[in-house]
């Protein structure tokens, strides 16, 4: 299936994105206490081995989707362009006030779990992130199948799929409108039926290998849709999230509490104790989509300001990247030795605004930064659009005049 062309899918995929970014924010914490199953009043150490496993695990699995949803981010906005299809970006209004929105939800959904039942909470959940995750995972699966598909064995034929409504105008006639489109190929079925089969194990069983398959899925996604248009919306969204973090976090016990009690798929979970108790292992380390989603938008942003800089490196996009990785220990560690679950974003903010600063110090790219522009404001594009017409206007007038003074001249000499 191209990419190119806007279908049913991206668009219910990008409404998604949004829907969820704020309950990703809300699991932006690293903790090593979430349990399941029946043992959460036993005492477990983890050996030095399974923590390293663990850990490792999670910093791997979360430089996975930044690394691919950045770059189809680059695609996906090129795409755009080139079928002039309108570009949907975070404004600086909606940068800063999505930590207040955040909050707002992480509060509310932790009233609800402190009102009614956790499990009937969980079965709606389950049954909602299993229509996401299966779209997600089919849409994410479609875009590297074409790459392995046997076209000399099977021929990937396409489809046209068609919903239409009658309707019946003021003389009574009846006429079909077009209400869905879509196109799919043999590829995309197969991907569909391979993501449905991981749904449904993830909905019958909550393993946390189809949860981490989901939670890839939604974070490469998330990468991809939510696009922010300059470095300074980065800057306001990180910088808010940073107090956020660290007040629901260290303040109260709300966003732990939330991340234990949300059985979704928007954490990434690797048992501690896998090396003890096999794939049966209950008692996990996660990480929040939102320490993925979140940086991870601004690191893609930084990618495509090198790609419109025309260099061999990309010296933004791989700078914030290790700082990211170094955050990623530094939390780590840290909640070991004060043995409390950390705010993630307390190390990540930091490291990826200073480092991509002190580079365009170094590279004098400072001003070029903050003027990039992934595309023109609403605001820039209509003064350019009332600047053009007014050009067009004076252009107008100045050959209307110029046809008429021949005629004035001609009339003096006669």
């Amino acid at each position: 299936m191209s990419d190119s062309n806007p279908s049913l899918m991206e668009s219910i995929m990008k409404k998604a994105s949004e829907t969820v970014a704020n309950i990703f924010a809300n699991t932006d914490t690293i903790s090593s206490n979430l349990t399941n199953g029946t043992n959460e009043t036993e005492k477990f150490k983890a050996t030095p081995e399974g923590l390293f496993l663990a850990y490792s695990s999670l910093v791997v699995m979360a430089l996975i989707p930044i690394i691919v949803g950045s770059f189809k981010s680059v695609k996906h906005q090129s795409n755009q362009k080139e079928s002039g299809e309108e570009i949907e970006t975070m404004s600086t209004r909606e940068a800063a006030l999505f930590p207040v929105i955040a909050s707002v939800t992480l509060f509310g959904i932790y009233l609800v779990f402190q009102i009614f039942s956790k499990e009937h909470i969980n079965l709606l959940l389950a049954f909602y992130f299993f229509l996401l995750g299966v779209i997600a995972l089919t849409r994410m699966f479609s875009s590297t199948l074409g790459m392995f598909w046997p076209t000399s064995l099977i021929e990937n034929e396409t489809y046209d799929l068609h919903f239409t409504l009658n309707s019946k105008n003021s003389k009574n006639e009846s006429k079909e409108i077009l209400f869905v489109k879509q196109i799919f190929d043999r590829q995309l079925i197969v991907c569909f039926l391979i993501s449905l089969a991981i749904g449904v194990w993830y909905f019958l069983k909550k393993h946390w290998i189809a949860n981490n398959i989901f939670g890839l899925a939604f974070a490469v996604n998330g990468i991809e849709f939510l696009q922010l248009n300059k470095v300074l919306n980065g800057f306001i969204l990180l910088g808010g999230l940073f107090f956020y973090d660290v007040f629901w976090v260290f303040g109260t016990n709300v966003m732990v509490s939330v991340a234990k009690s949300f059985d979704a798929p928007i954490k990434l979970i690797f048992p501690q104790d896998l090396i003890e108790r096999g794939f049966s292992a209950e008692k996990y380390a996660l990480l929040g989509l939102g320490d993925i989603v979140i940086p991870g938008i601004f690191i893609a942003l930084l990618l495509r300001y090198d790609m419109s800089l025309n260099r061999k490196r990309r010296t933004y996009f791989y700078s914030s990247f290790i700082a990211y990785i170094l955050a990623l220990f530094c939390t780590i560690f840290v909640m070991h030795v004060f043995k409390h679950a950390q705010p993630a974003l307390l190390y990540i903010v930091p490291l990826c605004l200073i480092t991509p600063l002190t580079v365009a110090l170094i590279q004098g790219d400072l001003k070029s930064m903050f003027l990039y522009r992934d595309h023109d404001d609403e605001s820039n594009q209509s003064s350019a659009n009332a600047s053009l017409n007014s050009t067009n206007s004076s252009e107008a007038s100045q050959s209307i005049t110029s046809q008429d003074s021949p005629k004035q001249e001609s009339k003096k000499v006669k």
